[in-house]
């Protein structure tokens, strides 16, 4: 599943719901956010006890992939957070792009569990006036089409309301 929408949004809340009715077992919450300042690091340690101690947390700023091979190992589901972070972390490493987002689609055909992707949706606002912000847009674009084509069920959360586009 890939679960779209615009900052607070309910993005992470419904993927998170839709992960914890799986089952009973244990879950796998793979991040893609770095700290880099006390505020996002007391922010991710609020996160990680608001899930509790059915969620496992792998941390993955980069190598998504292995992670959802470590996660499946491991876990009854695995949830995603998120797409856009992971996107913004290649860029700032001038990652191959295009490359990356094959290995993921790979990655996510092989996992053996069900995942959870979120993502923000960022091509409902103006153009940018810059062009990195502009060639973030395009890649976030482009990586939520890649995605939702491979996803079974592709969800847009606004207001905090989901709205089924796919599945």
């Amino acid at each position: 599943m890939l679960v779209l929408g615009g900052c607070r949004s309910g993005k992470s809340r419904y993927a998170q719901e839709r992960c914890e009715a799986v089952g009973n077992g244990s879950l796998a919450y793979i991040a893609t956010a770095q700290a880099f300042d006390a505020e996002m690091e007391e922010r991710i340690a609020r996160h990680r006890i608001e899930r509790g101690s059915r969620w496992l947390t792998i941390d993955a700023p980069m190598d998504l992939p292995a992670a959802l091979s470590e996660a499946a190992c491991r876990a009854e589901a695995i949830l995603v957070d998120c797409l856009t972070l992971w996107l913004t972390n290649l860029m700032l490493a001038d990652a191959d792009l295009a490359g990356a987002r094959a290995v993921l689609a790979e990655a996510l055909r092989a996992c053996p569990v069900p995942v959870v992707l979120v993502s923000n949706e960022v091509g409902l606002g103006i153009v940018p006036d810059n062009a990195l912000a502009r060639r973030f847009r395009d890649e976030a674009g482009w990586l939520n089409q890649q995605m939702a084509a491979l996803c079974e069920d592709v969800m847009l959360m606004a207001a905090g309301l989901p709205l089924r586009l796919k599945g």
